[in-house]
């Protein structure tokens, strides 16, 4: 149990990364994800990498308030195109 929830941890923190591009909320949902991976290397007591998590969490909320902060807008906006490579 406790793999499946690293494992879709990791996988909401990927996803995030990836569709940033379309909404700053994203960047929240990426800040999430180091957050969800630090509690569950700390429940695996692996405890080094659980100190990088907590540095990405920290990088990426610091992105979500400069992003905040810069006047734009929180719609929702088309990806770019080559963002999402054709994959078939």
């Amino acid at each position: 149990m406790l793999t499946l929830f690293g494992s879709v941890a990791v996988l909401i923190m990927f996803l995030s990364c990836w569709m940033e591009s379309r909404s700053k909320w994203f960047v929240l949902v990426f800040a999430r994800g180091p957050a969800a991976i630090f509690l569950y290397n700390a429940l695996a007591q692996a405890y080094p990498v659980t100190v990088v998590e907590v540095l990405w969490a920290l990088v990426a909320l610091q992105r979500l308030l400069r992003k905040a902060s810069s006047g734009s807008t929180w719609l929702i906006r088309a990806p770019e195109p080559h963002l999402f490579p054709r994959l078939f």
